[in-house]
C-alpha cells in the first residue's frame, strides 16, 4: 500500500473521488442531471426566479406524445418528455427562447386544441405581458398587455378590484 493511499483513510489509489477542495476551490462530480442542466445555471433556493414546469400530451403516432415546457431565469425551453425515469436531451430542445427585457415567470399549454403539429402556450412575463406561442411551429401569435397597463398593482388600487 502506498504512504498516499494510507493517508487517504486505506481507500484504493484508482478509487475516484466524487468531490475533493484544493487552495483553489472545493470540486464536486456532478449528477447527469445537474451536468446537463441548460447553461448549467447554479440552483438557489432563495432566488425570486422561480422554475415553472408546464406538461401537455400531443398524442402523436410514435408514443412520445408528452411534452414539457420550463423556464430557468430569462429562457424557456420546450422538450419531448420521456418520464422520471429517462432524461430528455437537453441538448436537442424543440424550441428555445431566450428573452431581454423582461422574463417569463408563468406559462401554461391550452390542453384542449393541443395536437402532434400544433400547441398553444400563453407564458406571463414579469413586467405584465402575455404572449401566445406555438413551441411546434416555433411561431409568436400574439402579445397582449405589450404596455403593461394591466397589473396587480392596478387591480389592488382600483376600489372594486377590477382593472380600470
Amino acid at each position: 500500500m502506498s504512504k498516499m493511499a494510507a493517508e487517504g483513510g486505506g481507500k484504493e489509489m484508482n478509487e475516484i473521488k466524487s468531490q475533493f477542495s484544493t487552495r483553489e476551490g472545493a470540486y464536486k462530480l456532478l449528477t447527469h442531471s445537474e451536468y446537463s442542466r441548460p447553461n448549467r445555471v447554479p440552483f438557489n433556493s432563495q432566488g425570486s426566479n422561480p422554475v415553472r414546469v408546464s406538461f401537455v400530451n400531443v398524442n402523436d403516432q410514435s408514443g412520445n406524445g408528452e411534452r414539457i415546457c420550463f423556464n430557468v431565469g430569462r429562457e424557456l425551453y420546450f422538450y419531448i418528455y420521456k418520464g422520471v425515469r429517462k432524461a430528455a436531451d437537453l441538448s436537442k430542445p424543440i424550441d428555445k427562447r431566450i428573452y431581454k427585457g423582461t422574463q417569463p415567470t408563468c406559462h401554461d399549454f391550452n390542453h384542449l386544441t393541443a395536437t402532434a403539429e400544433s400547441v398553444s402556450l400563453l407564458v406571463g412575463f414579469s413586467a405584465g405581458q402575455v404572449q401566445l406561442i406555438d413551441p411546434i411551429k416555433k411561431e409568436t401569435s400574439k402579445l397582449f398587455n405589450e404596455e403593461g397597463l394591466l397589473s396587480s398593482q392596478n387591480q389592488a388600487n382600483s376600489p372594486s378590484g377590477t382593472v380600470v
